[in-house]
């Protein structure tokens, strides 16, 4: 029986992975839980499921938890803090982990699962965007086991080679083709896109997530920084990975060979098939999904993306080409625009604004270390955090 640790626990991924992994209690048991503030719903997954330890990152959020969980008589120990993240993280009774913390906060407990050698279920594509060759490196130096569960990159990890392995350049691609549903705006006019609130930008057509990530799918971020994620996962240049807008979500990425087969992965658009393929791998496991039905899908359409409708794309492609800090400058930049455009005090178009002046003020360098790449976040944010402000105080 594997032992499982779920970074992110509260969230869409988090969620969809207990759901998995209830269906499979002969093959897996809960070690470890952690969420950042929402005491609830970790609450209830922790009564659902029973783990050894939960952890939350706010101080307070951890009291009122542990407290709750005492008058269940349940023996789930609290933790506390960001460390604590790390520390369930390397558990020596923990033999995978799901990476499901958004953004830049996973990084260093996503980087102590791999530094502890553990089978790493790779949902936080930002922790490689940041740190792409030092990340990888780690994974060969601790003999990690790195598994894709973002939908497009476990599609390419399917349709590679048998025995293939993560951070390997695989024999005979020439190119990757990551699908992008297009996302709600597809389309719509620049005064549109203007006008967007964060509830419509959160409103995606096809997949449920968390806000953070419902907002870069609809600027097309998020398939940038998958261009990104990919680059480093299957060690290919960006110029042979390409974007390819497929409205319908059921061809979640194809990858094309140099004797001209394509090999495509499809499916219901439903964050469990990934999940569980990760956990089970190479095995196949029940995930609780519907048969794709192709009668009922009729047609399958593809297009190439709009990059001047949403400039976020290309700002992320030229960032992979670039290397060195600017794929990290362009998550930090992003990060903080939107989360300005949540708050709604940053218009959504001006998200793709804040990323494009960050990137041209923040000199870029190649960076060597865990610390370089923190201190380089760091500076990112500040910038970004600076130009938002200037955007915020102009008028509508």
């Amino acid at each position: 029986m594997k032992g499982v640790t779920i970074l992110g626990a509260t969230g869409s991924i988090g969620v969809s992975t207990l759901d998995v992994l209830a269906r499979h209690p002969d093959r897996y048991r809960v070690v470890a839980l952690t969420a950042r503030g929402d005491v609830e719903r970790l609450l209830q997954q922790c009564l659902a499921h029973h783990p050894r330890y939960a952890v939350m990152v706010e101080e307070a959020a951890a009291r009122e938890l542990r407290a709750k969980l005492k008058q269940h008589g349940e023996k789930t120990e609290v933790l506390a803090g960001a460390r604590a993240l790390e520390e369930v993280a390397a558990l020596a009774e923990c033999d995978y982990v799901m990476a499901a913390i958004v953004g830049a906060a996973g990084l260093l407990a996503t980087l102590a699962a791999v530094k502890a050698g553990k089978r790493v279920l790779l949902a936080n594509k930002e922790s490689l965007v940041m740190t792409g060759a030092l990340f990888m490196r780690a994974v060969r130096d601790h003999g990690a086991e790195l598994l894709p569960i973002d939908s497009e990159h476990n599609a390419l990890f399917q349709c590679m080679p048998g025995g293939y392995r993560a951070g390997m350049q695989p024999p005979g691609v020439r190119r990757l083709l990551l699908t992008c549903s297009g996302g709600p705006f597809r389309g719509w006019s620049r005064e549109q896109r203007r006008a967007v609130t964060p509830d419509q930008a959160c409103a995606h057509p096809r997949w449920k997530m968390g806000r953070k990530i419902s907002v870069d799918s609809a600027t097309l971020m998020n398939k940038g920084l998958e261009v990104n994620e990919a680059r480093w996962l299957f060690d290919l240049p960006a110029e042979r990975i390409e974007v390819v807008v497929h409205p319908q979500s059921v061809v979640h990425s194809l990858v094309e060979y140099a004797d001209g087969s394509v090999l495509a992965q499809l499916g219901n658009p439903d964050m469990r098939t990934p999940i569980a393929c990760g956990l089970a791998w190479p095995e196949r496991i029940q995930a609780g999904i519907e048969p794709l039905d192709l009668f009922s899908v009729a047609r399958l359409d593809f297009e190439p993306p709009d990059v001047g409708a949403f400039p976020c794309l290309g700002l992320a492609i030229e960032a992979a080409k670039a290397g060195g800090s600017a794929p990290l400058v362009l998550n930090a930049a992003n990060e903080i625009s939107v989360q300005a455009f949540l708050s709604g005090k940053l218009r959504f178009t001006a998200i793709a604004e804040v990323v494009d002046e960050t990137l041209q003020r923040c000199a870029l360098a190649a960076v060597d270390s865990i610390e370089a790449v923190l201190e380089r976040d760091r500076r990112a944010r500040r910038l970004a955090t600076d130009f938002a402000v200037k955007l915020m105080e102009q008028p509508a």
